[in-house]
């Protein structure tokens, strides 16, 4: 095997012809890589500038050139692992806000469907409110509402039917999501 040790400390005239002699190669080399001619650029600069700096220490046991080519391809997979770990930790971070963001809008709509569900049953006349709790708060049936209030079944399917009508009117735009919510309760 080849031991060469760089014998340049503070030769710039060897480190310049080095540089010209391997430069072009190595910067193909990493573009090919990387696909990206500045980040091939910033890499071979990289290893030229690491180079120059560990001129002293360091013995190389393969030829000169298969040692700079080694270290631009090593550099260039770091370079690639960490943009797929960076590309990761993006995309998982959009997906926490994006899910942080429905759940908080999902909240201020199901509140503000609360609130017009509050004031719309509110607005209905008494009689017509109560069949209506009963029927959907209390889940009782219309024979059952009717026994309870002492009124013929007949007069609950009425009152079930114009406080229906009311709340569909009152609620139109909250429509989609009332039909989202009953999708997502007759999952459970």
């Amino acid at each position: 095997m080849n031991n060469t040790r760089i014998n340049i400390p503070g030769d710039e005239a060897a480190f310049k012809a080095l540089f010209t002699e391997h430069y072009k190669g190595m910067y193909s080399y990493a573009c090919i890589i990387l696909k990206d001619e500045v980040e091939a650029e910033e890499i071979v600069q990289n290893v030229f500038v690491r180079l120059w700096e560990k001129q002293n220490s360091l013995h190389i046991e393969t030829s000169l050139k298969a040692y700079l080519y080694r270290i631009v391809y090593n550099d260039c997979m770091n370079r690639i692992k960490h943009k797929a770990v960076v590309l990761k930790f993006q995309k998982e971070k959009m997906y926490a806000m994006k899910n942080e963001q429905s759940n908080a809008e999902d909240r201020v709509a199901s509140a503000q469907l609360k609130e017009q569900l509050s004031n719309a049953l509110r607005e209905l006349p008494e009689q017509c409110r109560t069949i209506f709790q009963l029927s959907r708060f209390e889940e009782l049936k219309y024979r059952e509402i009717a026994a309870e209030l002492r009124i013929s079944e007949k007069t609950v399917e009425n009152q079930m039917g114009k406080a229906l009508k009311l709340l569909r009117m009152k609620l139109v735009d909250f429509l989609p999501l009332i039909i989202i919510l009953a999708e997502a309760i007759n999952k459970l």
